[in-house]
């Protein structure tokens, strides 16, 4: 997968480029943090250093500091301090050199370390700030940290993977786009389960919100009418022990708890295994199921959040009530029963990921970038302005 340097700065291709480039800062987390966003984050600087008339750089949320100060990271609370001070400096050394700033952004405690420092400075130096929310947990955040809401206000567009994003933000008096997450399905590869076999794959951040239990609780019911049955959980997180006490605790067996396993190598799981769990509690748009919808991988996953978006239930998965882990073994149980609809689901769920090829996004981000380099009275969705005085511009979906 693609990789991603604290320091990475590129030039596009010269072919007919302007003579004076759009200038973008990308700010998000490095490999450092793995997960969704710095997975993003690479996925779009990587292509977006194909393009011409962009000059990309990439600024991390979670910068390494040199030498002996290294070592200052490796301690619980200092690393906090240290690093968000080193951050915060690295943003103003190189603020100034750009004209638009990317910033992703997740939520509650993480949306003040993060994204804030970089909104304020690009409004320190009068630059236009994107920003790009990515959590599930987005309507809590805003109904219980409402100092978020005026921050939020500040930026000059608001992009978000998900439609479901897009109506909460909406509740808030939050005007926001959805361009969808970035998957590049030539990384991965789709297979055809022929025979299906009862081997499963749950891979997720081990954190209670993701219900990683309700997957086990299932695995448990399934393994009453298939011994034989497996599953892997890939990921890590603070529930780890409580799982893997879950699982001893129902007896479960043929169950792997592998860690968290880096971007470059977590297609030997998906390859590896046949049917895709997810028992999420609160979601937006996971990679995850997009990544399993790539290799082939049918589906079984709850409803939250936005994941009804991108999964329709008996077209390209089973989608199933949270918290329902009995109605999450019958499905998996009906695949087992029924071959040819899981191939259904695989072929249908390939399908589905056309929408998040670089193809289906690259020009809604160039005219989000361009429009907010171009004009800073008019946004730049669908030709929608929105030129209030006491309002900054916002990019709006409609």
């Amino acid at each position: 997968m693609e990789s991603l340097t604290e320091d990475k700065t590129a030039v596009a291709g010269a072919r007919e480029a302007p003579s004076q480039p759009l200038r973008l800062l990308i700010v998000a987390p490095s490999f450092d943090i793995l997960g969704g966003q710095s997975v993003q984050a690479a996925r779009l600087l990587s292509r977006l250093q194909e393009v011409p008339g962009i000059e990309v750089g990439f600024l991390p949320i979670n910068p390494r500091l040199p030498g002996v100060l290294r070592k200052l990271q490796s301690i619980k609370y200092v690393r906090t301090v240290v690093t968000s001070l080193a951050y915060i400096a690295s943003l103003f050394a190189r603020v100034p050199a750009y004209d638009v700033l990317h910033v992703f952004s997740a939520s509650y405690l993480s949306f003040v370390i993060a994204p804030t420092p970089a909104i304020l400075v690009g409004q320190l130096f009068r630059k236009k700030v994107l920003l790009n929310y990515h959590s599930g947990e987005a309507e809590d955040h805003l109904k219980r940290w409402r100092s978020a809401i005026p921050t939020i206000k500040m930026v000059d567009a608001v992009v978000v993977p998900s439609d479901y994003l897009v109506r909460v933000f909406a509740g808030f008096d939050l005007p926001a786009r959805a361009i969808y997450n970035l998957i590049d399905t030539a990384k991965f590869r789709f297979r055809e389960r022929v025979p299906l076999r009862p081997v499963f794959l749950a891979n997720r951040n081990l954190e209670i919100h993701y219900g990683v239990d309700r997957v086990l609780n299932a695995l448990a019911l399934i393994q009453k009418e298939i011994p034989e049955a497996s599953l892997t959980v890939a990921g890590d997180g603070s529930q780890r022990p409580a799982l893997e006490d879950l699982a001893r605790s129902l007896n479960l067996q043929h169950t792997k708890f592998v860690g968290q396993v880096p971007p470059d190598t977590i297609i030997e799981q998906y390859d590896g295994a046949d049917i895709y769990l997810n028992g999420s509690e609160i979601d937006n748009q996971p990679l995850s199921i997009l990544e399993a919808f790539a290799c082939g991988l049918p589906i079984v996953t709850t409803d939250a959040g936005g994941i009804p978006d991108i999964v329709t239930d008996q077209k390209t998965g089973f989608v199933v009530p949270r918290g329902d882990y009995r109605r999450m073994a019958e499905c998996a149980l009906r695949l087992l029963r029924e071959p040819q609809l899981a191939k259904e689901f695989s072929d249908q769920g390939l399908a589905e990921c056309r929408k998040y090829s670089w193809e289906a996004v690259k020009d809604s981000w160039l005219d989000v970038y361009h429009g907010l380099n171009r004009n800073s009275d008019v946004s730049v969705s669908n030709g929608i302005s929105d030129t209030t005085p006491a309002q900054k511009s916002k990019v709006l979906t409609r």
